[in-house]
């Protein structure tokens, strides 16, 4: 499973103009057509296997498509002039920004649908469970469904029938967001996304959002509320099913565990009794709770944040020991084919920005290990693989190391990638066939796809032949027909260390003894490795780079 997260706003839009804060009609914005049978088959040829198309469903904007019947945002509510692909005005319908013909733009979606899948592509599209834009109201929805909210007994600061929770008595107070002498008025306020429970969210807040209720009452201790089954697993496991029904392949569940347990057991439970091919896919970032979402909830796949990626992102920042992944992999060993990793997403600050490493190649060893350790799902977002920096100051966002969701924008590295490989540097297309052998090797090389693994770190921390555990890591794959060692070097400067394999590696790997010819799959090159219990071998490393060596 290797998927490509693309932001269909920013990934087509070539007009170049650039203006910060500006408007669609100064920036402009890709479409869903942008993504031709042409250039998803570049996207599959290239090694992937599922699209992460992000910010498909419509969400408050500021942009006026009141021609077409959608009722205009208060900017007050919005973050950006685009707004958050996060703050879900519509469950039922696609984000006009996106459409050629906004008249059109579910049959241009289904379109999208049927070209994803005749290019050998799964379709993953977000689902926002905790939290929806504050002016929510959806036109789309199909005859009898009741909007969320519809009815709310507001009288009530819970209820569980609610939709949401209200602040009793209190108007919301969002003044440091005023703008252009508007007001905006909510009484009485209902509690913000991300958990804030009273009328005054600050501008760090969530402020453009409301909690969605699930039927805990957090203002008497999280009691829970599940019996009779409350109005909103309703209402969201018939928006699940409503999109499983379109095509969609899978769903990447927004801040999940923001949401209880029960719910997503009962909503994809009813999913996969229809549509027992559709995946899950887990934001999750409190490691206590993984076990519950995979067992209880029935999670296909789990976010691997605050464990691999974390500590990735710290060894190349000269901030943790690169034998530090060995905790990493420990700590989710039991469910480790249940962990999606990644080293960037819209969330994360770019590889290549001031704020991580400065430069895309300083990742190459990180991203190795990301994708060869283990037969876990890798994601690679669009532009990572040619360096995009995220260092624009495109409008609400800022200059922060990520790329904007919040504005309409012409990223470089994406003008590029839709222009054709013709359009790379030198040093672009270098990486860019980096990251393309990368995902070759998880899907060609058995060793890689299900062999067993073994970390050689725990002999190797001496450093008795130049490999230090600070900035190397060696691991082992064997499957029936192959074996290979891989050692990565986090340092710039290229080295040839010793590698000691123990006698319990040539037991559990069933490896042979003596000279091996090994072809290094990343150069196509041969190295010659020594094969002897509690011995070393010697390996050639590149700077900031690996070895992967199959024999």
């Amino acid at each position: 499973m290797n998927i490509y997260q693309v932001l269909p706003r920013l990934y087509g839009n070539a007009k170049g103009q650039n203006v910060k804060a500006g408007s669609i009609a100064e920036n402009g914005c890709g479409k869903m057509n942008d993504f031709t049978a042409d250039e998803l088959k570049r996207i599959k040829d290239y090694g992937f296997t599922h699209i992460w198309y992000t910010g498909l469903i419509e969400h408050a904007t500021q942009t006026d498509y009141t021609q077409y019947k959608i009722a205009l945002d208060n900017a007050i509510v919005v973050k950006g002039k685009a707004g958050s692909p996060y703050a879900i005005k519509d469950y039922y319908d696609i984000d006009p920004d996106l459409a050629v013909d906004v008249k059109q733009r579910m049959k241009e979606f289904e379109a999208l649908v049927a070209r994803t899948h005749e290019a050998g592509l799964k379709m993953v599209i977000d689902f926002v469970p905790n939290h929806v834009a504050r002016q929510y109201k959806s036109d789309a929805k199909p005859a009898r469904v009741k909007d969320l909210g519809e009815t709310d007994d507001k009288a009530k600061a819970f209820d569980q029938q609610n939709n949401f929770y209200y602040i009793l008595g209190e108007q919301l107070h969002v003044e440091f967001a005023a703008t252009d002498n508007l007001t905006y008025e909510e009484l009485p306020a209902r509690a913000t996304g991300n958990d804030c429970f009273h009328a005054w969210p600050n501008r760090n807040d969530w402020y453009e959002t409301v909690k969605l209720n699930y039927g805990v009452d957090y203002c008497a201790g999280g009691t829970k509320h599940f019996s009779p089954t409350p109005g909103t697993w309703k209402k969201m496991t018939a928006i699940l099913l409503f999109w499983a029904k379109k095509g969609v392949d899978a769903f990447r569940c927004d801040m999940a565990e923001m949401v209880p347990v029960e719910f997503w057991k009962y909503a994809i439970k009813e999913v996969k009794k229809k549509f027992p091919h559709v995946q899950f896919i887990a934001e999750v970032y409190n490691p206590a709770e993984y076990r519950n979402y995979i067992k209880i909830g029935g999670f296909d796949y789990l976010y691997d944040k605050v464990g691999l990626y974390d500590t990735l992102r710290a060894i190349v920042c000269h901030q943790q020991p690169a034998a530090a992944i060995t905790g990493a992999w420990q700590s989710v060993d039991d469910i480790y084919s249940h962990m999606l990793n990644f080293l960037e997403n819209h969330d994360e600050q770019r590889i290549a920005s001031d704020y991580f490493a400065h430069t895309p190649e300083k990742a190459k060893p990180a991203l190795v290990v990301s994708a060869l350790m283990r037969e876990t799902p890798l994601m690679i977002y669009a532009g990572q693989e040619i360096g995009e920096r995220g260092m624009d100051e495109e409008g609400f966002s800022g200059r922060d190391g990520r790329t904007t969701i919040f504005d309409y924008w012409t990223v470089d590295s994406l003008k590029k990638l839709t222009a054709g490989v013709s359009a790379l540097s030198e040093r672009e297309r270098e990486l860019y066939d980096y990251y393309s052998r990368i995902l070759q090797l998880r899907n060609d090389v058995q060793a890689f796809k299900d062999g067993l693994f073994y970390d050689l770190m725990y002999v190797n921390y001496d450093g008795e032949q130049g490999l230090n555990p600070s900035r190397h890591f060696a691991f082992m794959r064997r499957s029936a027909q192959e074996t290979v060692l891989v050692v990565v070097n986090f340092e710039e400067y290229p080295c040839t260390i010793g590698v000691k394999i123990p006698e319990h590696a040539f037991e559990f790997l069933s490896l042979p003894e003596g000279t091996q010819c090994a072809t290094d799959l990343l150069t196509d090159e041969v190295q010659i490795l020594e094969l002897q219990p509690d011995a070393f071998t010697k390996v050639t490393l590149p700077s900031w780079g690996a070895a992967v060596l199959k024999f």
